[in-house]
């Protein structure tokens, strides 16, 4: 009889156990969402789990949705996380990086002057986000235009390739919990009259693109996605 303890292989990722550890927003990240030494402790700890999905990274400056977060957009968090890849394969463990673009979830404050949030359509999320001055509303979002959403396609692609260069074994893209994904798949969040929106066939279409992107990039069994189609946030 099989059991939670037997190995498995995963699409060609070998795996010790059938035990997934789930992302999980740490808010640990330093300047610059760098992970630290607390980082590479931290999932080190946890590298007996057949597989470790990270905390949300954001491929992008504008991604960001929470405090002091991580990224997978500059040469300085790809060498921090390569230092958590090797501490968990040295330990046995198998690590995948989440894939976070948060879209309206977050705020302005919390991203360089001048970015704000994007989003499928301008509509608010309601709700606040913890920020360093505190909780504080969400904003409506920039729309995104075309042309920007199959350059958001792009950094979910460059950010896929450098997680492969910092070590890991794979990617998951966040497209649940009403992220940027998330935002396009849900009619509530997706208002647009152009591919993007509108019929299911439409409004499936940039978490598709993604996923075919990113997996003509770093190859089908490194690629994964999470969705939640029945959450409401």
């Amino acid at each position: 009889m099989t059991t939670a303890y037997d190995p498995i292989d995963l699409s060609g990722t070998p795996l010790a156990n059938r035990i997934v550890m789930a992302p999980m927003t740490r808010s640990r990240a330093g300047a610059g969402g760098v992970p630290t030494d607390l980082s590479v402790e931290y999932y080190a700890q946890r590298a007996s789990a057949g597989l470790i999905v990270t905390e949300g990274v954001q491929p992008s400056v504008v991604g960001q949705g929470y405090p002091d977060t991580p990224g997978l957009h500059s040469a300085e968090q790809i060498a921090a996380w390569r230092r958590v890849t090797d501490a968990v394969h040295a330990a046995g463990g198998r690590i995948f990086a989440q894939l976070m673009h948060a879209g309206r979830i977050g705020h302005p404050s919390l991203l360089p002057d001048g970015l704000v949030n994007v989003g499928a359509s301008p509509v608010r999320a309601e709700g606040q986000v913890y920020t360093h001055e505190g909780p504080l509303d969400f904003v409506t979002p920039r729309e995104l235009t075309g042309d920007e959403v199959r350059a958001t396609i792009g950094e979910f692609v460059t950010a896929a390739r450098a997680a492969v260069e910092a070590g890991f074994d794979g990617v998951e893209l966040h497209g649940a919990n009403g992220y940027l994904i998330h935002q396009f798949l849900a009619p509530g969040s997706n208002h647009r009259t152009d591919e993007w929106g509108g019929p299911v066939e439409n409004r499936i279409r940039f978490a598709a693109e993604a996923v075919k992107a990113v997996a003509a990039e770093i190859g089908a069994g490194r690629t994964a996605i999470r969705l939640s189609p029945g959450n409401p946030y």
